[in-house]
């Protein structure tokens, strides 16, 4: 789009002189709307404040009509502009779009309509002003109000409703149907998940779709709006460590959306399932921004009981993270509460985590990583007479993993964990020879891996010399 129109700011549209009067001359707005506008047009700030603390509601029905039906670019940027400025001085005002004396009117479609407009200015306000609209919203209260109340035919429009279109198609009369909070919803989740795919303008589109994510997610509705909409996954590559002022709100306002969804259960899966874990864990142990740290330790507080995001963060390391950040000053004390609850959450999981069954489950599953319980002496030692069970079946089955495994992991896991049975039963060296795992091991001493190597040798040395020597060599 051009980059006039990009880069316009309120300020200079607000400094356009718009012909009101040609408009009531053509019979597009009526004399009651001019009459309005003239009390309001190039006023100062506290007379158009006192204006709508007297007549909001009026004055927001000649914005929605003016948009509505007038498409004339100039004129439609400058009422957006005003709609713009009005919320800024006091976003509180968004209610007037609520009020019952509209109840006939359609307040939503214009702005909604408008987003889709190829024109960045135009989109960012319709944006902002139907993200402050829909965040006013009382949704309970306003469903039971659709329901129990028969709208009262509104008095005076201000612009005329049945006349034709210009020829130069500056306004459209036709009424369609209402469009209800729903149709928004859908609308501009739609428009904010495009901006994270493929933004409309180069530099401002993510920041505005994030920034006004962050106020709409408060609503569980538009929670439920954008996790259909397959949007978590749109915001976890912005989870990531920022350096610029601009950068570090972004990531600010990327975790709070996260936070907001930490509290919407149908969310869950969709949070396990992207990389948002590891990519907080990353950014929370590296930032210095406290909002930004208090921001994402709340959310992991949130997620640490849900499903297996307490396995998962112990496997990430988070407990060493939380603890460093507790020794550090922080003012905010919500923050230092969720660090303490967090920690505590965090040795519950480990406790639960460092169980035979949990080992077993894995050895078993194939899926042999560094989890607590492997380098855990304490599991080791309550442990060990359960590794005689079904005739030594998981020894059997890490044997066969270091005989037929290509995944280096996996082998250092299973050569680590064969050298601590060898350490901590009384007969292990004698069980593991017997089953045939000294030469299988043995040809990992030179594997390409070093981690491998490292725990192939440790293995071979309690084979051969005895748990206490092996100790000895390592040290």
């Amino acid at each position: 789009m051009p980059m006039d129109h990009a880069e316009l700011t309120t300020e200079q549209v607000l400094k356009r002189d718009i012909p009101w009067e040609t408009y009531m001359t053509t019979k597009l707005i009526t004399g009651t709307c001019l009459q309005l506008l003239r009390r309001y047009d190039n006023k100062s700030g506290s007379y158009r404040a006192a204006l709508l603390d007297d007549d909001g509601p009026a004055y927001v029905q000649v914005f929605i009509n003016i948009l509505r039906d007038i498409f004339k670019e100039e004129t439609v940027e400058y009422v957006l502009a005003l709609v713009d400025e009005m919320l800024t001085a006091n976003p509180r005002r968004a209610r007037l779009f609520h009020d019952q004396s509209l109840a006939n009117e359609d307040p939503y479609e214009p702005f909604l309509r408008l987003l889709w407009k190829d024109n960045w200015f135009i989109q960012e306000k319709s944006c902002k002003v139907l993200s402050l609209v829909v965040s006013s919203f009382n949704f309970r209260l306003k469903i039971k109000f659709w329901f129990n109340n028969s709208a009262r035919p509104n008095p005076a429009k201000c612009v005329i409703a049945n006349g034709g279109a210009t020829s130069n198609g500056e306004a459209s009369h036709s009424k369609n149907k209402i469009t209800t909070i729903d149709d928004v919803l859908k609308g501009l989740v739609e428009w904010l998940c495009m901006q994270l795919k493929k933004p409309s303008h180069p530099s401002r589109g993510v920041q505005t779709a994030i920034s006004c994510l962050a106020t709409l997610l408060r609503e569980p509705l538009v929670r439920s709006s954008f996790v259909k909409a397959d949007g978590v996954k749109l915001l976890v590559p912005f989870i990531s460590p920022a350096s610029t002022q601009q950068s570090i709100q972004l990531l600010y306002e990327t975790c709070l959306c996260v936070w907001l969804l930490s509290y919407y259960e149908p969310a869950m899966e969709y949070l396990a399932t992207s990389r948002s874990l590891p990519r907080l864990v990353e950014v929370v142990k590296g930032s210095t921004k406290e909002k930004v740290v208090r921001m994402i330790i709340l959310t992991l507080r949130n997620l640490v009981s849900k499903g297996t995001f307490g396995a998962h963060m112990v496997d990430l390391g988070l407990l060493q993270i939380v603890q460093s950040l507790k020794a550090q000053a922080w003012s905010d004390e919500d923050l230092l509460e969720a660090l303490n609850q967090l920690e505590v959450s965090l040795k519950d999981n480990i406790k639960k985590l460092s169980s035979f069954d949990k080992y077993k489950q894995e050895i078993l599953l194939g899926q042999l990583d560094w989890s607590p319980m492997h380098k855990d002496p304490t599991f080791w030692r309550e442990n060990i007479s359960n590794f005689e069970e079904n005739d030594f079946q998981i020894l059997r089955v890490l044997i066969t993993v270091v005989e037929t495994s290509v995944d280096a992991r996996a082998l250092a896991v299973a050569c680590h964990d064969l050298s601590q049975f060898i350490q901590c039963h009384s007969a292990g060296r004698i069980i593991v020879s017997d089953l045939k795992a000294k030469e299988k091991v043995m040809k990992l001493m030179n594997h390409e891996n070093a981690e491998v190597t490292k725990n192939a040798l440790l293995c071979v040395q309690r084979l051969f010399l005895g748990s206490k020597y092996a100790s000895f060599i390592q040290a």
